[in-house]
């Protein structure tokens, strides 16, 4: 039986049904786009594939955890959304920007050679750091306080890029534990050095996602409203470029904000087997 699952046909054909049925329950209840459900079937399959059922429950975790949140701060909070560039259906640029990263490092473990506890835990360190900004942003927001801006120190209004909270750290740092309990439960090679591998992960690339948006992403000034926002329209009407990077927008400051989870992850995986 074990032999037959490792055929590459047979865990190409499961990756296809498990993440195509996971896929169709999400597109359902309005989590994924079109765009979304076809980026997410990939990434999904690519996961299954290539590691595994174990490697496919971190998905799970992110996206089931974030979906949640997401929803409910729709429910309770729906204004706030207005700011960001896109709202809480996610579309492919959303689903790369979060889970392309680990996909690759998923898909690697097939060239052999290579590490595959130190995949894992850039695989692991993705999600973790993707999560932890998901929930940074969706609980942090709630917050009552205004919160610091992460390099000058000052109160900024709600929604600013680069803004934190005491709330939000703290539930960037519930979204990492979340990936690293998992991780290190799945793992064979788990335990206390792994869970702490991947929450360092998972907090360093959502500190990178904080300072990157605070300089780089490109943001706009509504006319209207007068707010500075992540979207090029806002309050029915374009909105004009105040600073950052044409090209940065919140899918690749999301993207740089994984890469950094997983070169986290690595070095620090790789320091605690003694190699560098």
């Amino acid at each position: 039986m074990q032999e037959w699952l490792q055929e590459p046909a047979v865990r190409l054909l499961a990756g296809l049904l498990g993440s195509g049925t996971v896929t169709w329950a999400a597109w359902r209840k309005q989590s994924l786009s079109g765009s979304g459900a076809l980026a997410a079937i990939g990434v999904g399959t690519i996961t299954v594939a290539a590691g595994g059922a174990a490697w496919f429950s971190l998905v799970l975790a992110f996206f089931i955890s974030s979906s949640l949140l997401t929803r409910w701060k729709q429910a309770n909070k729906a204004a706030a959304e207005t700011a960001y560039a896109k709202g809480g259906r996610r579309d492919a640029g959303q689903v790369l920007a979060n889970g392309g990263i680990a996909a690759g490092m998923c898909a690697l473990t097939l060239i052999s050679g290579l590490d595959s506890g130190m995949l894992y835990a850039g695989f692991a360190g993705a999600l973790a750091a993707a999560t932890a900004d998901t929930w940074a942003t969706e609980i942090g927001g709630l917050s009552r306080r205004k919160p610091i801006h992460i390099l000058t120190g000052k109160r900024v209004p709600a929604g600013t890029s680069g803004g934190i909270t005491l709330l939000g750290c703290a539930a960037a740092i519930g979204g990492a534990l979340l990936i690293a309990v998992s991780a290190a439960l799945l793992s064979d090679t788990g335990g206390i050095g792994m869970l702490l591998t991947i929450v360092a992960a998972g907090a360093a690339g959502a500190a990178v996602d904080s300072v990157v948006g605070a300089v780089w992403q490109r943001m706009y000034r509504c006319g209207s409203c007068g707010r500075i926002v992540e979207r090029s329209e806002h309050c029915g009407q374009p909105t004009k470029p105040v600073r950052g990077l044409s090209w940065m927008n919140n899918d690749a400051v999301n993207g740089l904000c994984t890469a950094a989870g997983a070169c986290a992850g690595i070095i620090l995986h790789v320091w605690q087997q003694g190699s560098i």
